[in-house]
């Protein structure tokens, strides 16, 4: 689709400069760590995915947009049988879309060989923006296939695509920042989305939390598969992010890449 990546970079860029001053002007939690080391990691592996993700795409041409517009063109797909009016196809398509993210996050957790990739996100020691970003390009890679796939099973409009990434991308880094939301507000927010507060349970150094609150996006997932956790036990101001590597180096390039490939 013509001009999908200028725009899709436009508003990750727009997003992440909004929330970076955001949480520098009014932080939830003091960091555990300095910011250049870990924001160089982070960076350097959202570096890493994108290049990942372009090879991917020499190996399979068709990415998630793509697949959409293929799938469109061959009469392939749910919606493409459906007839349903455009506005409310988007709708259903960026719904159903979330519900797959948050089922595959849930995974992720859950078997084995899934979490050891995944814990590179959940080994920062603290949460930010760019946390919402740090994944090590092996689960890009597995996640950008299961898109794929749905994406031919649904059939969706190739605009509603590209609106569920930059949603999926915005409310990511939203409820990473490391943002004080005044309590009413988080209340409220968090009845439709997931808010800094809720998500910040999710990287909690106890496995009952950190498996909680998989959503990234719609908050309703967790509360109606039973998944939800309000609060942190030690409350957000005492709370331990991270995994038990609790010393410097989840801050390292080099560490957070091996990590899954370790006995441990």
């Amino acid at each position: 689709m013509e001009n999908e990546a200028a725009i899709r970079l436009s508003a990750f860029l727009g997003l992440f400069a909004v929330f970076a001053v955001i949480e520098a002007i009014i932080p939830r939690k003091k960091r555990m760590q300095g910011r250049p080391a870990r924001w160089f990691t982070n960076l350097a592996i959202i570096v890493i995915d994108s290049a990942a993700s372009r090879l991917l795409a020499v190996l399979l041409p068709l990415l998630a947009v793509g697949a959409a517009i293929d799938a469109q063109n061959n009469g392939w797909g749910l919606f493409n049988h459906m007839g349903l009016p455009s506005w409310l196809e988007i709708v259903l398509a960026i719904v159903i879309l979330d519900l797959a993210i948050w089922a595959q996050h849930l995974i992720t957790h859950k078997i084995p060989l899934l979490w050891r990739f995944h814990r590179v996100h959940h080994a920062d020691r603290d949460i930010d923006v760019t946390t919402a970003l740090r994944f090590h390009p092996v689960e890009i890679l597995f996640s950008m296939l299961l898109k794929i796939a749905l994406v031919y099973v649904l059939g969706p409009a190739a605009v509603a695509v590209i609106l569920f990434e930059i949603i999926l991308n915005g409310t990511a880094m939203f409820n990473h920042a490391n943002i004080r939301l005044p309590l009413g507000l988080d209340a409220l927010v968090r009845r439709i989305l997931v808010t800094p507060d809720m998500h910040r349970v999710h990287h909690s150094v106890y496995r009952t939390e950190h498996d909680s609150n998989y959503g990234f996006s719609l908050s309703i997932w967790d509360r109606m598969f039973g998944t939800y956790v309000a609060q942190p036990k030690d409350g957000h101001d005492d709370m331990t992010i991270g995994l038990e590597w609790q010393g410097d180096k989840p801050a390292r390039l080099g560490w957070a890449l091996a990590l899954p490939f370790f006995r441990k």
